[in-house]
């Protein structure tokens, strides 16, 4: 998998600790980080919108370029601000877990191409154990596939920005 990554002032240290974990993941996993957008320290103060709406383009660009591989990382102090921003953008499917299960599920049984986590409520290690169970899941298709075209439709029945 590859991901975009982003994070506002809130996120900055834990993001930093997972993209370190990436890159000592390095190249037998396959895992990279295609790009990072956010401050590189906590006293650089933005609004998270601007990060998620950012890194949800790249991941939307890319995966219509054919890259089924590509997803994004995102965090912020509670990871609910940029996944409820994540998911007003057509085609994302932003899930913010704080355990392994819902990590797991998240990609397994809604598709999810893009985790949400909060660094003001993860310590790094669970962070890290997040991404790899998001990480090892997989889709499963089947009657999850049925559920995930029904919440795709929401957006084609009330339109953009709903």
């Amino acid at each position: 998998m590859q991901f975009h990554v982003g994070s506002d002032h809130g996120g900055v240290t834990l993001l930093d600790a997972l993209i370190a974990e990436f890159e000592e993941w390095g190249g037998e996993s396959g895992h990279a980080v295609l790009s990072r957008t956010g401050p590189a320290v906590a006293t650089e103060r933005v609004d998270y919108p601007s990060i998620a709406v950012e890194v949800c383009q790249r991941v939307l660009r890319d995966r219509a370029r054919g890259a089924a591989d590509v997803y994004g990382l995102l965090v912020c102090g509670t990871g609910q601000g940029v996944a409820m921003t994540a998911n007003k953008i057509p085609g994302i499917r932003a899930g913010v877990v704080a355990d392994g299960f819902s990590a797991q599920m998240a990609r397994a049984h809604n598709d999810a191409n893009v985790l949400c986590l909060g660094e003001r409520v993860l310590g790094a290690g669970l962070a890290k154990l997040l991404l790899r169970e998001f990480i090892e899941a997989s889709f499963e298709g089947g009657r999850h596939a049925n559920r995930v075209e029904l919440i795709e439709s929401l957006t084609r029945q009330h339109g953009e920005g709903s």
